[in-house]
């Protein structure tokens, strides 16, 4: 089955799952590879969404040698991206070892997503507004090898997906793809939008399409799990949405170091 290397464990402010069992189900699922990839997000309203890494990391390095002869557990981040974070994120990476760092957007100009009341946008004006700024933080931080659900902004529009398609965002959204391409930094398909009521992975396939066709090679898949019964989401139909844009393979990182694997 495909690795997931995007999931989530009690480390994380929304997520009450203990490591073993996340590491359990992804094993009963015949995983042979996963990632956990708490979250980090310095200067998140509300003081939300940090992390004790030292504690993190010497959980998950008890786990990965308890279940060695099971499953290779890789130890990866979600890391909340800002510009204004660039320098403080240089710093937390270079102190701190990790398989696989995840870079997304949750935040816009410091507001959470999931409050409209604050926004006080229209979807178009909100969508476009997130994918200029996944465009600067691409732009201007280090470190991250993967973004990690690019399109995570319809999940909270009023509308979500009823007016949204890439080709209404084509031209920011090509640049976005470009600059991963140009600086190395893959593509996260992130299956954990069917739990948000869309109809379609984040990013949507036409982008997946759109990346392919513009010489991007490398995504990653997880499922954004918080809870076992998540672990692998809709992996299944990924295998077919993968094929149909174009990819044969998926990438793994390991010391922050690409590998492909087919799937």
């Amino acid at each position: 089955m495909i690795s997931d290397y995007h999931m989530h464990t009690c480390f994380s402010d929304d997520s009450s799952t203990s490591v073993e069992a996340m590491t359990e189900r992804a094993i009963n699922l015949g995983m042979k590879r996963i990632c956990i990839t708490d979250h980090y997000d310095m200067d998140f309203p509300g003081g939300e969404f940090t992390l004790d890494t030292v504690a993190y990391l010497k959980k998950l390095t008890e786990v990965k040698e308890k279940y060695k002869d099971r499953l290779d557990l890789c130890v990866g981040v979600e890391l909340g991206l800002q510009p204004h974070l660039q320098e403080e994120i240089s710093r937390y990476l270079n102190e701190f070892s990790f398989d696989f760092v995840i870079g997304s957007i949750h935040l816009v100009q410091g507001v959470d997503l999931d409050d409209r009341v604050k926004i006080k946008k229209t979807d178009e004006e909100i969508y476009r507004e997130y994918f200029q700024f996944t465009l600067s933080n691409i732009r201007n931080i280090r470190g991250f090898q993967s973004l990690g659900h690019m399109d995570y902004v319809v999940r909270y529009g009023y509308q979500k997906e009823k007016d949204y398609s890439y080709y209404k965002y084509a031209d920011i959204i090509d640049e976005i793809l470009w600059e991963l391409i140009q600086k190395d930094i893959a593509l996260e398909v992130n299956t954990g939008s069917f739990k948000y009521g869309l109809n379609f992975v984040n990013p949507h396939p036409d982008i997946l399409k759109r990346y392919q066709e513009l010489g991007g090679m490398m995504v990653t898949a997880g499922s954004d799990a918080h809870r076992p019964e998540q672990i692998g989401c809709q992996f299944q139909a990924l295998k077919q949405i993968l094929s149909d844009a174009g990819f044969d393979y998926l990438t793994i990182f390991k010391a922050r170091k690409p590998e492909f694997v087919n799937f």
